[in-house]
């Protein structure tokens, strides 16, 4: 089968007929505009000033004077690497370069808060452009208004809002992370760009390195096209998809979407050379924590770590006492579902369709890694390094077929409540979270 043939049956379905992309954008656009309102009200004063924790404009200075380590010792001790007598950030470096023309002008005045709601609010919206391209192919059923739903439960009832109205490094590589995640989910569908969906998956990767690890929905893009019946194994489905497609328009398509991913990974991967002698090596086993002990005896993935990570993602709830504030918060945060009920609809759909199973499969291989990871995400109100996937377990619910009934309606309020509570108080008013050690999860008897 031909090239020409291969890329004219690939935008079978998955051209957005009927889409309107003027009303699509404007609509886009709306959201920009409403998340950025309801972010910036939230942040409030914080935005009047940069953060205390603004690493990347550290890394973005030191580039900008041809070096990757800082000048001097950091402006405190929070979550830097110190190696052979240099102090670095170990967090992978994309926000850093987005942020140089900024700080080539303020230096480090540059307000790495204001920049971070700039891409809060762009997550909902590229969500948004997401769905809206699904229901234009027909692969999802769900009217305009259960999409801006969804993009609400997105952007104000998961740990994406607290997340969103912080400013500060941690926080930072995941709202940019999350705007690359989107762009690389969008120009895959279809398998149609595979060249932009490689390079922002490789930008998603030089933010959180788990975001990788979304590689599958790519190739489920390529292969849907050719599924045959519905009701065919699914190694019977990949062997008729190989066949009909053909081995070289398959190499073709990968190579075109790995050699950005691995030209992303190479450029990070000589940085950390330089800087560590181990390409592999972004920084964080030299962080100067209390922690490195555990580091050293167990190192930063490990069996060890799972039971405790599991503890955070699904078991931490508030706190609740006679005594004033009556309510504390473990400062590992709360479970995923108790954050945001709305993703108990992702478990029963009303039929598990493909695209289903691999969106799946796709969440569990990227929360792998932090499952493993030798830190909860410590300090949260939520545990944050869902937000990895965050997006696609929100895809998942609206695939599910389950109506956005009353049920629906009375978990969305909830989930908005209690992370709006989190918007409003984490790293703001402490009472809410007691001060215990890092071995803490419940509450004390």
């Amino acid at each position: 089968m031909s090239a020409g043939n291969i890329d004219r049956m690939m935008q079978v379905g998955t051209e957005p007929k009927g889409l309107g992309w003027l009303s699509s954008i404007r609509e886009m656009v709306i959201v920009f505009g409403v998340g950025l309102c309801v972010f910036g009200a939230v942040s409030g004063d914080r935005l009047k000033t940069p953060s205390r924790d603004n690493h990347y404009v550290y890394l973005a200075d030191a580039m900008l004077n041809g070096r990757l380590h800082l000048e001097g010792r950091p402006p405190h001790l929070n979550d830097w690497a110190k190696y052979k007598e240099r102090w670095y950030v170990s967090f992978p470096p994309a926000p850093a370069l987005l942020m140089l023309p900024g700080v080539a002008v303020f230096g480090f005045d540059f307000n790495d808060r204001i920049f971070t709601l700039f891409f809060a609010a762009l997550g909902p919206a590229l969500l948004f452009l997401l769905l809206r391209c699904l229901s234009a192919a027909q692969r999802l059923e769900r009217k305009t208004w259960e999409q801006a739903l969804l993009c609400a439960v997105f952007g104000i009832g998961t740990v994406y809002f607290f997340s969103a109205v912080q400013g500060t490094v941690w926080y930072t590589a995941h709202m940019v992370g999350i705007f690359f995640l989107l762009l690389f989910a969008i120009c895959s569908l279809g398998g149609r760009h595979p060249i932009l969906a490689g390079l922002f998956l490789g930008l998603a990767f030089a933010c959180r390195p788990p975001m990788l690890f979304a590689f599958p929905f790519f190739f489920y893009e390529i292969l849907r096209q050719y599924s045959g019946k519905p009701g065919i194994g699914v190694f019977e489905w990949l062997r008729r998809a190989v066949t009909l497609i053909g081995v070289r328009p398959l190499v073709r398509q990968t190579l075109m979407f790995g050699i950005p991913v691995v030209a992303v990974f190479g450029l990070i991967a000589l940085m950390n050379l330089t800087r560590f002698d181990d390409p592999l090596e972004f920084g964080h086993k030299y962080l100067q924590i209390r922690w490195r002990g555990r580091i050293e005896t167990w190192g930063l993935f490990n069996y060890h770590y799972l039971s405790r990570n599991l503890t955070t993602a699904f078991t931490l709830l508030p706190w609740l006492s006679s005594d004033p504030p009556y309510i504390g918060i473990s400062r590992h945060g709360l479970a995923i579902w108790f954050t945001t009920p709305i993703f108990l609809w992702a478990l029963w759909p009303v039929r598990r369709t493909r695209f289903i199973t691999v969106l799946w499969i796709t969440v569990g291989i990227m929360a792998l890694p932090s499952l493993f990871y030798q830190n909860s995400g410590w300090v949260q109100f939520g545990y944050r390094f869902s937000l990895d996937y965050t997006a696609f377990l929100i895809l998942i619910v609206a695939l599910s077929r389950r109506t956005f009934g009353k049920l629906f309606i009375a978990m969305f309020v909830f989930s908005v409540a209690v992370n709006l509570f989190g918007a409003l108080t984490f790293n703001r008013d402490w009472k809410y979270y007691p001060k215990e050690s890092t071995a803490t999860y419940f509450q004390p008897d």
